[in-house]
């Protein structure tokens, strides 16, 4: 053993058989990957325990994160690990060599004594691991620091997002006792018992809908669909206003079919009850000047945050949201909409790329801890029938969607003839179809097509000031 940094090192790391790149002088203890590697190849159970803590980009040791791939590869397939087993796994891979060989798993299991202390050890690894990314976060901040064609605010934005992207890593999930998540119920149910209010979510501003679900839930995934011409944008434009203007409520918008710039045009057209014709030509009254002056005012100082990326992929808008919400602590996420994204180009057909899709909004609510509300298209079944009344069958390339949701509504016009009027004002069903954690049912709304705004059908619309 050598002295290194006031830590005892091996000194099989100063040896021939280790690559240049490990000789770089960064925090990592070889002797704790050893040790986990070792005690998952004596005990693959703890492989299981280790695997909350840590992943294979924590290992500093090139070849140890092979190897623990390796591991990972082998319980994806059911296979049991062992010595024998790993080398053929790294062999398929093309690794064995470079990972050691046969002979270097084998010595990992020899200096291993036990595998009781795997999590401890596992814990070095992320610390050392943590202490790296922040090495590599603080060089990225001193080349913007140096780099004087970048204006200090973008400097200053960019390294603060650098530092967060490593609080963020460092911040993993843990396997909880339930007691600790009933206590954490309780608590919530004694503050909502002496508040003794039945919107717990975060409100859409639909009286009878936020009865019915108590608001919008953490977590959840919400799926609103709809023939065209049913307004699917527009409610959830109204439900955005709404949440972000009467509710305070920080709200991320990813329109995937209409510009920014068209999506603030309408919300100022639902805010001040000016035909969105007449904002788009600016041909604006006496009267409805100083009401767009204001709305203008009023929801500059929102917290709403619109995207238009076309066809956006799911990783770009998890890597958006996980930004915004570090930042300002998102409340919900709404996108518009979901077909119209773009899946994994791996998948054999459209059905798989949609339901990887729903897959990953889903975990993406889990994962924030908000509601993600999106809008979705319908299958051409529903116009096959003659009362045109949605159905879950009816999403559009199902595939998960139906079983991703945790909620699924459907926008329905119950005119006589849904088709001549699809998209006029008038009387809409909002068909609350399933309902994971509640009731379903139907709930009466009005929808104003010149103001693409949705209003509960017992309130009084006053097309001349505001909802």
């Amino acid at each position: 053993m050598i002295m290194e940094n006031n830590e005892l090192v091996p000194e099989s790391i100063y040896t021939s058989e280790v690559t240049d790149s490990e000789l770089r002088i960064e925090p990592h203890s070889r002797d704790a990957e050893e040790a986990v590697l070792g005690a998952v190849l004596i005990n693959p159970e703890k492989y299981f325990d280790v695997g909350q803590i840590i992943s294979a980009e924590d290992f500093y040791i090139h070849r140890h994160q092979w190897i623990w791939k390796a591991f990972s590869t082998l319980i994806e397939k059911g296979r049991d690990i062992d010595v024998q087993t790993v080398s053929d796994e790294l062999d398929k891979q093309g690794k064995l060599a470079d990972a050691g060989g046969w002979m270097y798993l084998y010595s990992l299991v020899s200096k291993t004594p036990s595998s009781m202390h795997a999590e401890s050890y596992a814990q070095i690894i992320l610390e050392k691991s943590t202490r790296r990314r922040l090495l590599t976060a603080a060089n990225q901040m001193t080349n913007l620091a140096l780099n004087e064609k970048k204006r200090l605010e973008e400097v200053l934005d960019l390294s603060e997002k650098a530092i967060f992207s490593v609080s963020e890593q460092q911040d993993r999930k843990e396997v909880q006792p339930i007691s600790r998540v009933l206590s954490t119920i309780f608590d919530q149910i004694k503050v909502l018992f002496q508040q003794d209010q039945e919107i717990i979510g975060i409100p859409t501003g639909f009286k009878d809908l936020d009865k019915l679900t108590g608001g919008l839930q953490k977590s959840d995934l919400i799926i609103v669909a709809g023939r065209p011409g049913m307004g699917k944008t527009g409610f959830l434009l109204s439900v955005l206003k709404n949440a972000a203007m009467t509710y305070r409520k920080h709200v991320a918008m990813f329109s995937l079919e209409m510009s920014n710039e068209q999506l603030v045009q309408r919300l100022i057209s639902q805010q001040t009850g000016i035909n969105s014709q007449k904002l788009r030509n600016g041909r604006l009254s006496d009267d409805e000047l100083p009401l767009f002056v204001e709305a203008v005012d009023v929801l500059g100082g929102t917290k709403i945050f619109l995207d238009d990326t076309p066809a956006i992929s799911p990783l770009q808008l998890r890597t958006k949201c996980r930004r915004l919400h570090l930042e300002y602590h998102l409340d919900m996420i709404i996108v518009d909409y979901l077909q119209l994204m773009t899946g994994d180009a791996g998948k054999d057909n459209r059905v798989q790329e949609v339901s990887n899709i729903s897959r990953n909004l889903k975990i993406l609510a889990r994962e924030l801890n908000v509601p993600v509300l999106t809008a979705a298209q319908l299958s051409r079944g529903v116009e096959q029938r003659s009362d045109k009344i949605p159905m879950l069958s009816d999403l559009r390339e199902s595939g998960s969607l139906e079983q991703d949701a945790d909620i699924v509504m459907f926008l329905h016009n119950p005119n006589s003839d849904p088709d001549k009027t699809a998209g006029l004002d008038g009387a809409m069903k909002l068909i609350v179809a399933k309902h994971r954690n509640g009731p379903i049912g139907e709930i009466d709304l009005v929808f104003l097509k010149k103001l693409a705004r949705f209003e509960d059908a017992v309130r009084k619309s006053d097309i001349g000031g505001y909802a």
